[in-house]
């Protein structure tokens, strides 16, 4: 009798390590960025460093980039094409982000304090959500400012 409770014992605790290895895996869970653009045209530094910077890290993360403030003229339909040094324009840049699944969006508050409405917005922006902020990555919320 004492040699088959041994034995039982053996068979469930094989049994638990087996049922461990082969159950479901947990969810992946990926940290994202969280790029703030406060900035406007009158910076063209900051504002192609940001959407760089979100072309970089979109090639491993989720990335958000939130424009407000000032920011908020960098994504409209009548936004000037930004150009600076060693970056590419603000034209081909926010194009070649959305192409990339990266998620871009406006303050509703800054839009209308700028005079804008959500229609002025530029093909593929969208107006800010607050729940967004939270659901774009599974992991940490990385975030630059700029």
């Amino acid at each position: 009798m004492n040699s088959l409770m041994k034995w039982i014992t053996l068979c469930l605790a094989l049994g638990t390590l087996v049922v461990g290895a082969t159950g479901p895996a947990a969810p992946e869970t990926r940290d994202g960025m969280f790029i703030h653009v406060s900035c406007g045209t009158d910076q063209p530094h900051r504002v192609l460093m940001a959407l760089n910077m979100a072309q970089l890290m979109s090639e491993n993360h989720p990335v958000l980039v939130y424009f407000d403030i000032k920011g908020v003229e960098v994504v409209v339909k009548d936004a000037k094409d930004i150009t600076h040094a060693s970056f590419p324009s603000s034209k081909e840049q926010i194009p070649a982000l959305l192409k990339r699944g990266v998620t871009l969006m406006a303050c509703p508050a800054c839009l209308k304090a700028a005079g804008k409405t959500p229609a002025d917005l530029a093909e593929g922006i969208q107006v800010a959500n607050k729940d967004r902020f939270f659901s774009f990555t599974s992991g940490r919320i990385i975030t630059l400012d700029y």
